[in-house]
């Protein structure tokens, strides 16, 4: 388990990738299809001519690693140029839900170059998984900060999530029941490494860092407006990860218990974020805290290791108390506040106390 205390006065700040789902950068971003949309379609779908046209293209965005990239649709157009040049990732969103569609199309057809092509996408994510049992953003990892286990975006949630599905889940009996178990064996290791990697700060259990060393499993940052903090919003896909345990651990439920409280007590009331127009901003507004008593709860994107009081950076990387302490571009073109923790609080933790009371 990771103890702030650990970093001692010496902090490093950097990066994080804007949060999933809060941000639409653009029309065609918003609009483009992706695997994601297809993977819930019945297996009769699956057998047809409009699957496979989508499975193409698919599949000639599938790297030389075994995954896909980011950032981009792959199911609306084949890709034309130089695979060799194609980057797998799990970040943003990619790979997993490629696989997913795979696996329909090895399930509904059989065939071979479908489940050639799921059996190399399937290697790719578990041979990318650490020692130390979490995933970085790219396999090979590079020596970025994109090496560090990355919580970021959910993506290590989302292997995992996947990869108890690839042993559970009746959509995967074609996979080898050997390589069924290696994949149950990388949820638990996944499972023991945000159990170490959970921060705690003067004896109490709090929440996760946008990502990890992936060695010590120390905090890390990113960009350099991402901080090496404490994550209001990547410790939510994570807790809802540990609650979703059938049978959890004493350590699991420990490790929830110390998020949820960590949760309950970060928030933000009285406050709310407005958009207000300027069109001396680069995106045409500017985005201010504004007091509000009527306003429902906010948790900050990132909160200081010592204090947990939020933080914010500018492109240089100095941490500063206030949104307003930062340039309006960075303040305009990144995900600061947010209430993903909401839900979580109100309604699956309660579910979760009740379901796991002890006797």
């Amino acid at each position: 388990m990771f103890d702030s205390r650990d970093t001692g006065r010496s902090v490093p700040w950097g990066r994080a990738a804007a949060f999933a789902g809060l941000v639409c950068l653009g029309a065609a971003e918003c609009l483009a299809a992706k695997p994601g949309d297809f993977i819930d379609r019945p297996p009769a779908w699956f057998a047809g001519d409009e699957a496979a046209r989508v499975a193409d293209t698919i599949l000639s965005f599938q790297a030389e690693t075994g995954g896909w990239p980011k950032n981009v649709s792959t199911v609306d157009a084949p890709f034309s140029g130089d695979r060799s040049r194609l980057r797998a990732t799990y970040d943003n969103g990619a790979t997993i839900d490629e696989l997913r569609f795979l696996a329909g199309m090895v399930a509904a057809t059989g065939h071979d170059r479908f489940r050639a092509a799921f059996d190399r996408g399937l290697q790719h994510v578990l041979e990318g998984q650490y020692a130390t049992g979490g995933w970085p953003q790219f396999h090979p990892p590079g020596s970025g900060y994109h090496r560090h286990i990355t919580f970021n975006d959910n993506a290590m949630v989302r292997i995992m999530q996947w990869l108890r599905e690839v042993a559970g889940d009746d959509r995967y009996r074609f996979v080898d029941d050997a390589v069924r178990r290696r994949a149950a064996e990388a949820f638990d290791r996944g499972v023991a490494c945000i159990l170490a990697c959970q921060i705690v700060i003067d004896g109490r259990r709090t929440a996760w860092c946008a990502q990890h060393d992936e060695i010590d499993l120390r905090p890390r940052p990113a960009r350099s407006y991402e901080l090496a903090t404490l994550s209001g919003f990547e410790s939510v896909g994570i807790t809802r990860l540990l609650m979703s345990i059938d049978e959890p651990t004493p350590e699991v439920r420990a490790a929830v218990a110390g998020a949820v409280a960590w949760f309950e007590r970060s928030a933000l009331t009285g406050i709310r974020i407005d958009s207000v127009r300027d069109p001396r901003a680069p995106r045409g507004f500017d985005r201010v805290v504004v007091e509000d008593p009527t306003a429902g709860p906010l948790w900050a994107r990132f909160y200081t290791l010592d204090t947990n009081q939020p933080v914010f950076a500018d492109r240089d990387g100095v941490p500063r108390p206030r949104l307003a302490d930062i340039g309006v571009e960075r303040r305009t073109g990144y995900a600061w506040y947010g209430d993903q923790p909401r839900k979580l609080l109100e309604v699956e933790a309660a579910r979760w106390r009740r379901r796991h009371a002890p006797p």
